[in-house]
């Protein structure tokens, strides 16, 4: 990715330290728009925990996190969602006993800061309704849309956590295992819509994957951490070469790639 495109996302010395233990540890990276970067490592590692500092869930001890500019480090969930980082969440964050269709509706109705108004209702319902509509088609989940969440199957569950995101319309996408617990027959569909908001050269998405055939089918870029630290970042052919990275870091599985 060129050095002349300025970045969307950046973390600076980013660290979390949990009493004595450093989760994460002055991690320094910079993410730029129309690339997917693949961040893997052993169990441990502090995948999530950088994630979630990313995106606000736990607080950094030191350094800071920028979004198009701007420092976030300090800002909540709402607010970093709303400047455009979106990440998806496991479905506890729904309202499970609402329809598919009413839960793609409600984030469209947050993300276009609709109201109630008696006057415009009607019009605005079926607005956003067309427009929770083409995101379920989007995902293959239009012959879901009137059940509720918590009548679907898990690899169903996991199809609206992307819907979500989708819908929400962010421009940094952040994705956490994202076919973890699916069948290989659900798994390409997750990954085929990945594959679609990476080709969009305005966004960039983040994601945190332990499947190698994934990670060399869709990224541009790998980091690689472990113990907390950054230990390398580079294109995925240059750093799965390493035979530090597959030996200590990656796995066996990575030499013959």
């Amino acid at each position: 990715m060129p050095d002349t495109i300025a970045p969307s996302l950046e973390t600076h010395d980013l660290t979390v330290r949990f009493g004595g233990h450093v989760a994460v540890d002055a991690v320094s990276c910079t993410f730029r728009p129309g690339e997917l970067t693949a961040i893997v490592g052993p169990n441990g590692a502090g995948k999530t925990t950088y994630f979630n500092l990313i995106s606000g869930q736990i607080p950094a001890s030191a350094g800071r996190v920028m979004l198009e500019g701007k420092d976030i480090t300090r800002l909540s969930v709402a607010a970093r969602t709303a400047l455009g980082l979106g990440r998806a969440f496991q479905l506890t964050n729904l309202f499970p006993r609402l329809s598919v269709l009413e839960n793609i509706r409600l984030v469209i109705q947050a993300r276009t800061r609709r109201g109630f108004r008696l006057w415009s209702m009607a019009a605005s319902q079926h607005d956003l309704l067309q427009a929770a509509d083409a995101v379920l088609e989007r995902v293959r989940l239009t012959h879901l849309a009137h059940l509720p969440i918590t009548a679907l199957p898990h690899g169903d569950q996991r199809k609206v956590e992307v819907a979500v995101l989708i819908a929400m319309e962010p421009r940094v996408f952040m994705f956490d295992e994202p076919t973890a617990g699916m069948s290989i027959d659900e798994a390409p569909v997750i990954l085929d819509l990945i594959a679609g908001i990476k080709r969009d050269p305005a966004v960039t998405v983040l994601l945190v994957e332990h499947k190698m055939d994934v990670i060399r089918s869709l990224s541009d870029r790998i980091i690689v951490l472990h113990n907390g630290a950054l230990v390398a970042d580079g294109p995925p052919a240059e750093v799965m070469a390493s035979s530090v990275v597959q030996e200590a870091y990656l796995g066996k599985e990575l030499i013959d790639v």
